[in-house]
C-alpha cells in the first residue's frame, strides 16, 4: 500500500467514523433493499389471477414470464460477480433497482404477452438478480469474519418484514385500483426507497480504513468450525478450479433443483390456494407468513451455520420443504387453516437455510 492509499483511507475513516461498525449501516441498507426488492418479486404470485382473469391467456404461458426472469438470471448471474469486483457493489445494485423499478412500471401498460414477459418477466427478473441475494451476498461478506452467518442472516431476514407489509398492502391495491395500480405504485416504491440508501454502499471495509469486523478475535480466538477443510478454505479458488471439484458440482446441482422447486411454488401459491377455497387475502397472507415466520429461524440459524457449518444448517431446512410440498399435495383433500399452518412453518425453515 503506498502512501496516497493510505492517507486516503485515514481520511476517509475519520469523514465516516460512527460509534458503531460501519458494517451494521449496511446491514441496516441491505435490510431495507432486500424487504422491498424481493417481495417486489415475490408479489407476481398476487398479480397472476387478476391477469388470467384480464386477458383469458393460457395459465402457462402467463406464469412462464415468471420463469423467463429466472432464465435472464441465469445469464446475468455470472455477470454480478465480475462487475461487482471492477466496479462496486453500488452500481450493480443501483442498476437492479433502475432495472426492476422500470420493468413494474412498464408492466402497468401490458397488452400483449411479450409485454408482460418483458416488464415482469426480464427487467424485473434480471432487476432483482443484481439487487437481492446475489449482489448483497458478494459485498456483505467482506465486511464480516466470524458473524458473517449472522450479519447476512439479519439483512436477508427483511424478505420476511416486507412480506407482510409489503405483499397484503399489494393485495389491498389489486382489489382496491386494479393491478396496473399495483404495479405502478410498486414501481414507484422501489425507485424513491431503494436508489438513494444504496448511495451508502461500500465494497470493502479497506475503502473506509477499517478492517472486517472480527478480524482481530480470529488472529487470536479459536477456529471457527466448519465442514470444508482447512486446506479447502484457504486455498487461492477460481471458477475453473472450482467447477473441476465435485463438492462444488453437487452443490450447484442442490442449488438448481431446490430453487426450482420453490419458486414453482411460490409462483402458483396463491392461485392454487384460491381455487381449492381460501380467500384471496388468505392466500396473500400465506405468502407473505413464509417468508416472516423466516426471521427468528433465519437469525438463529445463521448464527448456528457460524458455528457447525452451512451444510448442515442446508440439510435441516431441505427436510422442511419436503413436509411443505405434502402439505400443500394434502390440501385439496383437506383445505384447513391448520394445514396451510403446516405447510407456511415447515416452508419457512427451508427458505431459512437456504440463504446461508
Amino acid at each position: 500500500m503506498n502512501d496516497n492509499t493510505a492517507a486516503l483511507q485515514k481520511s476517509a475513516a475519520h469523514r465516516f467514523r460512527l460509534p458503531f461498525f460501519y458494517g451494521w449501516v449496511l446491514v441496516a441498507v441491505s435490510f431495507v433493499t432486500m424487504a422491498i426488492g424481493v417481495n417486489a418479486r415475490t408479489g407476481f404470485s398476487l398479480l397472476l389471477p387478476p391477469l388470467l382473469d384480464e386477458f383469458q391467456w393460457d395459465r402457462g404461458v402467463t406464469a412462464g414470464a415468471f420463469s423467463f426472469g429466472f432464465l435472464i438470471s441465469a445469464f446475468v448471474t455470472p455477470l454480478i460477480g465480475w462487475l461487482t469486483d471492477r466496479r462496486g457493489p453500488r452500481l450493480v445494485i443501483e442498476a437492479g433497482v433502475v432495472l426492476m423499478g422500470s420493468g413494474l412500471l412498464l408492466a402497468s401498460l401490458i397488452r400483449e404477452p411479450w409485454q408482460l414477459y418483458l416488464s415482469l418477466g426480464a427487467l424485473v427478473g434480471g432487476g432483482v438478480n443484481l439487487l437481492a441475494y446475489t449482489g448483497q451476498s458478494l459485498y456483505l461478506t467482506n465486511w464480516f469474519v466470524e458473524r458473517r452467518g449472522l450479519a447476512l442472516s439479519i439483512a436477508f431476514s427483511g424478505v420476511g418484514v416486507g412480506s407482510v407489509t409489503i405483499l397484503p398492502w399489494l393485495q389491498s391495491v389489486i382489489a382496491g385500483s386494479g393491478w396496473r395500480a399495483a404495479c405502478w405504485s410498486l414501481g414507484l416504491l422501489v425507485l424513491a426507497a431503494l436508489a438513494p440508501i444504496n448511495l451508502l454502499l461500500r465494497g470493502r471495509p479497506a475503502e473506509l480504513g477499517l478492517e472486517p469486523d472480527g478480524t482481530s478475535r480470529r488472529r487470536t480466538g479459536p477456529a471457527i468450525p466448519l465442514v470444508a477443510t482447512d486446506s479447502m478454505a484457504l486455498s487461492d479458488w477460481t471458477l475453473g478450479r472450482a467447477l473441476r471439484t465435485r463438492r462444488f458440482r453437487w452443490l450447484a446441482l442442490s442449488y438448481f433443483c431446490a430453487l426450482f422447486t420453490w419458486y414453482a411454488v411460490q409462483v402458483h401459491q396463491t392461485k392454487y390456494l384460491t381455487e381449492i377455497g381460501f380467500d384471496p387475502q388468505s392466500a396473500a397472507w400465506a405468502l407473505g407468513l413464509v417468508s416472516l415466520l423466516a426471521v427468528p429461524g433465519q437469525i438463529a440459524l445463521g448464527h448456528l451455520s457460524d458455528r457447525i457449518g452451512r451444510e448442515f444448517v442446508w440439510s435441516i431446512g431441505n427436510g422442511g420443504f419436503v413436509l411443505s410440498c405434502a402439505a400443500l399435495l394434502a390440501l385439496p383433500a383437506a383445505p384447513r387453516a391448520p394445514l396451510l399452518w403446516v405447510a407456511v412453518v415447515a416452508q419457512e425453515h427451508w427458505a431459512t437455510a437456504l440463504l446461508r
